[in-house]
């Protein structure tokens, strides 16, 4: 399957959280959304690495057919090499795995391999130390602003110095690599990240959990939007 281009590295970006979407209408709430969406962001949960389970590659190739945006699947998997080629024959565009599970060079190396944009994600408690070896490798770093396995979670803001200290690097080396945070992000902490650097939106609960997420989203861009004027 074709990927889809993620667009210009370092542009800001909202990517909506199909998590806390209604999984009973998901087609119907990815389209509602549709024209405030950069990425389409797909949680998957093994039970293993968190204690929670979402969806797999199957919910990811039915998307597809109702979604021509970029689609940013975050592996909370302890195993994520046994999924990278199902996840991409499905239709993800990107995966992000996480660094604590380990063999991370290998991981990128098996992404590059089947042409995924290829992530990399720290917990709240990784230090930055962990992560800084693999950004000239990788495209996107993605920084947990809550601890991964449940949505609608409170923003830890001390994850902010950490996103300062990804965002110091990348400019210092001309890397081409964006920013994301994911966890409590709404209108309030939206610009916050962003003023510490981040440049990837993940919002889940805020935009979906809202009586018109259209608007929510909108809204969303709009606060983000007036830290980088």
């Amino acid at each position: 399957m074709t990927a889809i281009d993620a667009g210009p590295t370092g542009a800001l970006r909202v990517a909506p959280s199909i998590l806390a979407a209604d999984f009973g209408e998901l087609a119907q709430a990815v389209r509602a959304i549709d024209a405030q969406t950069d990425w389409l962001h797909v949680d998957v949960m093994d039970g293993h690495f968190v204690p929670n389970v979402s969806i797999g590659p199957p919910v990811v190739q039915s998307l597809r057919r109702y979604s021509t945006r970029f689609f940013d699947c975050h592996l909370m998997m302890s195993e994520p090499a046994r999924y990278l080629e199902a996840f991409s024959r499905a239709g993800a565009d990107g995966c992000t795995v996480h660094v604590e599970v380990g063999g991370t060079a290998s991981l990128i190396s098996d992404a590059r391999a089947l042409g995924l944009r290829i992530g990399l994600a720290a917990n709240p408690d990784t230090a930055f130390d962990r992560v800084a070896p693999f950004l000239g490798d990788i495209d996107l770093l993605l920084l947990m602003t809550v601890f991964p396995g449940f949505g609608g979670q409170s923003f830890m803001g001390e994850v902010m110095t950490k996103v300062t200290e990804a965002r110091r690097e990348v400019d210092a080396n001309a890397l081409a690599l964006d920013i994301e945070v994911d966890g409590g992000i709404d209108v309030v902490t939206a610009p916050i990240a962003v003023e510490a650097g981040a440049n990837v939106l993940v919002a889940g609960s805020a935009i979906f959990a809202s009586p018109v997420p259209l608007d929510a989203a909108r809204e969303l861009h709009e606060a983000a939007s007036a830290v980088r004027r």
